[in-house]
Order: structure tokens, then C-alpha cells, then sequence
């Protein structure tokens, strides 16, 4: 009750864009009992296939484990239904992982998650959502604008002509949002844009490897301020690996495949090209640069109009690299259903964006503290954040010597599961305090990366 009268709830909610951020949200309305339609630009395909309006489709993708809880709340076994598709379930801890200080413990329980590939992903979870009460999904829509109405909060135009009256409209349009535009339109902003690019680019390939040829669950070589390039290879469905090169400014790797090849035998370790080495190349080389980091500060709009929401990239767009992006939409969805639960009132809109803005400052914070060490940023860090990225290097020191606490917490905040508080937990700090008196003993072997053909499988790790 507010105000001696209760607000209706929106009847009918409007989302732009078929995203994975737009499929979230759509699941968490009608989990609240509304009536959802979504708008696509896109043909979307009936066949898990990369389609335009997803650019970065043919990269790597691997849900942190915070959006697979956050998933699983919204879709209730979609887990399940990734694995049964082929979606490869690993341990982070089974993965060989080369940071700046070296290589993480390898062979230590951490997370289990999932590697599948982008179209698969999206491909399942549309299925799910489509098969919701009261949700329609129409593609071939592209939305020109976004409007106040006369009989209702909004109307929402497509490209066809037509023109539909919204109670409620999410904006889930991705990078490319034209919500600045339409808020202009209604007499709302500008709104304040925080950007942080480092000009990273990635290329990816798909090939066939030899199965058991791999020790690890997979391999990641991070790019670094000095080296300027990285590597990654992860497992996905079909036995399929993606193999990828990351690298910044003059070092973003080639979209040849002879340079592609050549840009990974360069990287500081030759980990990722092992993996290439013996194995069959499946696709030509898929290039992706639109990597800056985006945020856009909805939430310090004054007066923020009812009826009207932002989600997923839209809000706040990360560098792919880090593979936050679609974990942060799955959670912003949960907050939104819940939002949605207790009945939208008067300024709602405007909380629910600041709650998005908190959900976001850990993935954001992340993103931009590695993002503004690179050379080639078109920002420098504030002293606040050189002095925290500082001890978080020294963590990962830490981690590379061996310390096992000192690489759970990092796991665990990097997976969204954790405050950054835990990096300042005491025993860590006394751990650097002996390692800089005593000093930090060896470091970690590196993992055998690949396995003889001939090789017997070693026995279960207990």
C-alpha cells in the first residue's frame, strides 16, 4: 500500500532486444506474473548458429559461477540442459593458468563451471524462455523508438509500422543502445558516461584435438602490461576446442590463420600453442575489437521517468576478455524479479538502477583496474587504484608461490561469490608480511600441458 491506494502492476512489459540480458529479464517478469513481449532486430536462428547483432558469438564463453547460480534461479535446469547438450562441466582449479607471477596451483577444488559456446548458450535459454506463460518473442523487430504515451507510461515503434502501448519497457539492446535518444525524446539527461578502453582485440579459432591429449581442464596465458598478449584454450561442446589470441594496441592478433598461429608460439609461454600443435583447425579465424569498457550512469538521472528500465550491456558493457557480462545480466534479472514481486511504486525504477549500479562495481572495478594498466589505455588509474592493484598483485604473488588461501580468495572474487574484502583477510596479510621477511619460497611448477599419445591416463584424483 502506498499513499492509502495500492499501485497497479504493469500488465504489459516490452523488452528491446533478444539478448541474453533480454532473455533474462523476460524470464524474471513472468516469473512475477506479467505479460512479456520481446522485440529482436535480429532473424533469430532455429539452430544454435552466430547470428549479427551478438559479435563477439564466436568467442569463448564461460560462465562464471555466480551467473550459474543465477541461471539456475531463473531457469531452473538449464544446467542440465547445457551439460546434456555437451557443455563441458570442469573445475577452475583443473585449469593452467599463467598470471603475471606465475602459474596458479594446479589440481586444486575450487568452482565448477560450465565452457559452451556462445550460440548454444543463447540457443537454450531461448528455448526455455519461449516455452514461458504469457511471453511472446517476435524477431525480424527492430524498435525505432521508444516514446510517452497518451494512453499508457509508454509506446514502443518497430521498423513495420507498428506501434504497442507498455506499461513497463526494458532496455536490453546491448552496446549499441539508442536509450540516450529516447530519454532526450521525453526531456530526460544526458546521462554521464564513464569509459575505460585499453584497445584489446581477440581472435579466435576452433579446432579438433586429440581427446586426453590436453592435461588440463584448459589453459590460460594473461596478457600483461609488459607482454601485451595472451592466450587461451577451453573445451566446448561437440569436442571442440576454441583457441584464442588477446592481445592490446600494436599486439591485437592477426585474422590470418599462418599469423594467428605465429601470434601464439610468441606469447611468453608456449602453453596455448602446444594445445594448436597436433591439432586440426575446424574454422577460419574469428576477430572481435569492440572492448572498451561502458558505463552508463542511469542511476544519477533526476527525475528518472516511471515505467522505464535498462539491463545488461545497455547499462554497463565490460571487456568480453574478463567473461563477466552475461553472469552480471543474469543477476541484475533476479534483482528485478524480486523487484517485481513486492510491486513496482512510485521511484522504484530509480532504486532498482542503483541496486544495478552496485551489483555491477565488483565486475566493473575488475574489468578497469587490469584494463587501465595496459600501455595502451586512454586512461590512467586513480591512486586509490594503483594502491589497491598493488596488493592484489601481491596476492596473486602469493598464489603463485603456493599459497592456496591467497588463490581461493582471488577465485572466489572473481567469480562474483566474494567482496574484495577477502583479499585483506589477516592471514594474508601476515602471509606477505613473512614472504617479504623470509621471503616467498618456490614457485609453483608449471603444468604439463600436453599428454603423449602413448601415456596411460593417470588415476583419479581423489
Amino acid at each position: 500500500m502506498a499513499g492509502g491506494h495500492r499501485v497497479p502492476r504493469p500488465r504489459r512489459v516490452f523488452v528491446v532486444g533478444a539478448s541474453l540480458a533480454g532473455m533474462f529479464a523476460a524470464a524474471a517478469c513472468t516469473g512475477a506474473g506479467h505479460a512479456v513481449t520481446v522485440l529482436e532486430r535480429d532473424v533469430l536462428p532455429s539452430a544454435p548458429r552466430p547470428r549479427p547483432g551478438v559479435p563477439q558469438g564466436r568467442q569463448p564463453h564461460v560462465l562464471l559461477y555466480r551467473g550459474l547460480l543465477a541461471l539456475e534461479e531463473l531457469l531452473p535446469g538449464l544446467g542440465e540442459d547445457l551439460r546434456e547438450a555437451g557443455a563441458v562441466d570442469l573445475d577452475t582449479g583443473d585449469l593452467a593458468w599463467l598470471g603475471e607471477a606465475g602459474w596458479s596451483p594446479y589440481r586444486s577444488r575450487q568452482f565448477r563451471i560450465l565452457s559452451v559456446t556462445r550460440p548454444l548458450l543463447e540457443h537454450l535459454v531461448l528455448e526455455r524462455v519461449r516455452q514461458l506463460p504469457r511471453l511472446a518473442v517476435f524477431d525480424a523487430s527492430r524498435v525505432v523508438s521508444v516514446s510517452r504515451g497518451r494512453d499508457s507510461p509508454w509506446q514502443v515503434a518497430t521498423d513495420d509500422g507498428s506501434v504497442h502501448d507498455a506499461d513497463l519497457v526494458i532496455d536490453a539492446s546491448g552496446r549499441g543502445s539508442r536509450l540516450p535518444a529516447w530519454l532526450a525524446g521525453a526531456g530526460v539527461g544526458p546521462v554521464a558516461v564513464s569509459d575505460v578502453d585499453a584497445r584489446t582485440g581477440y581472435a579466435t579459432r576452433e579446432y579438433a584435438v586429440r581427446p586426453g591429449r590436453v592435461g588440463p581442464a584448459g589453459v590460460v596465458v594473461l596478457q600483461t602490461p609488459t607482454t601485451r598478449a595472451g592466450g587461451l584454450a577451453l573445451p566446448v561442446e561437440g569436442g571442440r576446442w576454441l583457441v584464442t589470441a588477446v592481445g592490446s594496441g600494436e599486439h591485437r592478433p592477426p585474422r590470418d590463420a599462418d599469423g594467428f598461429e605465429s601470434f601464439l608460439q610468441a606469447l611468453c609461454d608456449p602453453a596455448v600453442a602446444e594445445v594448436v600443435g597436433g591439432s586440426w583447425p575446424l574454422s577460419d579465424v574469428a576477430v572481435h575489437r569492440q572492448t572498451a569498457n561502458r558505463r552508463l550512469h542511469y542511476e544519477r538521472l533526476r527525475p528518472w521517468p516511471s515505467g522505464l528500465l535498462v539491463v545488461g550491456d545497455a547499462f554497463c558493457a565490460f571487456n568480453p576478455v574478463y567473461g563477466q557480462g552475461i553472469a552480471v545480466a543474469a543477476c541484475e534479472a533476479l534483482l528485478l524479479r524480486r523487484t517485481l514481486e513486492r510491486g513496482l511504486r512510485p521511484g522504484t525504477e530509480r532504486r532498482l538502477l542503483r541496486d544495478f549500479a552496485r551489483l555491477t562495481a565488483l565486475p566493473w572495478g575488475i574489468a578497469t583496474s587490469e584494463d587501465l594498466r595496459m600501455p595502451t589505455s586512454d586512461s590512467a588509474p586513480t591512486a586509490v587504484q594503483s594502491l589497491t592493484g598493488r596488493w592484489v598483485r601481491e596476492v596473486a604473488r602469493l598464489s603463485a608461490h603456493g599459497d592456496e588461501r591467497a588463490q581461493w580468495a582471488m577465485t572466489r572474487v572473481y567469480h562474483l561469490m566474494a567482496s574484495p574484502r577477502v583479499l585483506m583477510h589477516p592471514a594474508l596479510v601476515m602471509a606477505a608480511v613473512r614472504a617479504h621477511v623470509s621471503g616467498y619460497g618456490p614457485l609453483n611448477p608449471r603444468p604439463q600441458i600436453t599428454v603423449p599419445p602413448t601415456a596411460a591416463p593417470g588415476p583419479p584424483r581423489p
